[in-house]
């Protein structure tokens, strides 16, 4: 399957609703049986959360797999048996190479935003792990857009695939407005705080095309009493 569609359109629930459903009716034998990849650790926990509330009913084993953190307990969870797993093509690769990853179970690959994915190059990683999982899999691949690069992945790691697609390509989610306001340089920060003023703003996120800025920014919305913090990345992941 190709899923098309804009972040916020629920296809975390379109994909794992099925999923879980399919995993209940068949007993556990606590091998992986489903293998999401997703580009980030961000995303892999927020899709191994969404999982685990939707199937916290079912008797189902989950894990997640990313950098940033010790591979210890990762470890573990796979020795322990699991039915699910979502993670990052980086670190999988890593336990990969260690052997302490076994495919031979598995039955469906996910390949969430796959257009991230090849934006952030992990097609090399990706081929090695499409390459070690069974060839009965059933493969579904989501990506908000369906660009030329993402045509060519679909024909190289999906057989006759159908097309869902939701909404217009590349447009904006309809559930989002969006205004423009025009602000010479030096009223940009004062216009912020004005718009920041706003009590049905808990809480916003501002871009930067800095690290500098972003820093800048931050110090001005303190000095005018809004709880600010930065990220970027000369932070560290904690």
């Amino acid at each position: 399957v190709i899923g098309v569609a804009q972040t916020g359109t629920g296809k975390t629930a379109a994909f794992v609703l099925p999923l879980l459903e399919r995993l209940s009716v068949a007993a556990s034998e606590r091998r992986m049986r489903v293998l999401v990849i997703a580009p980030t650790r961000e995303l892999v926990v927020q899709i191994e959360e969404n999982s685990r509330a939707y199937g916290r009913h079912l008797p189902l084993r989950y894990a997640t797999i990313f950098g940033g953190v010790g591979e210890g307990p990762q470890i573990q969870a796979l020795r322990r048996g699991v039915d699910m797993v979502v993670a990052t093509p980086g670190r999988l690769i890593d336990l990969m190479e260690q052997r302490h990853v076994d495919f031979s179970a598995l039955q469906v690959l996910v390949l969430d935003e796959a257009d991230r994915m090849l934006d952030m190059g992990f097609l090399p990683p990706i081929r090695r792990i499409v390459a070690a999982t069974p060839k009965t899999r059933q493969t579904l691949l989501f990506s908000a857009t369906m660009s030329k690069e993402i045509e060519a992945v679909t024909r190289e790691f999906l057989k006759t695939p159908a097309l869902v697609e939701i909404g217009a390509r590349s447009t904006p989610a309809e559930a989002v407005a969006q205004w423009v306001v025009e602000v010479s340089m030096a009223a940009k920060v004062p216009a912020l705080i004005h718009l920041m003023k706003d009590a049905a703003l808990e809480s916003v996120l501002v871009f930067s095309r800095t690290k500098y800025g972003a820093d800048r920014i931050a110090r001005k919305l303190e000095e005018a009493g809004i709880r600010t913090a930065t990220l970027h990345s000369n932070r560290t992941q904690a």
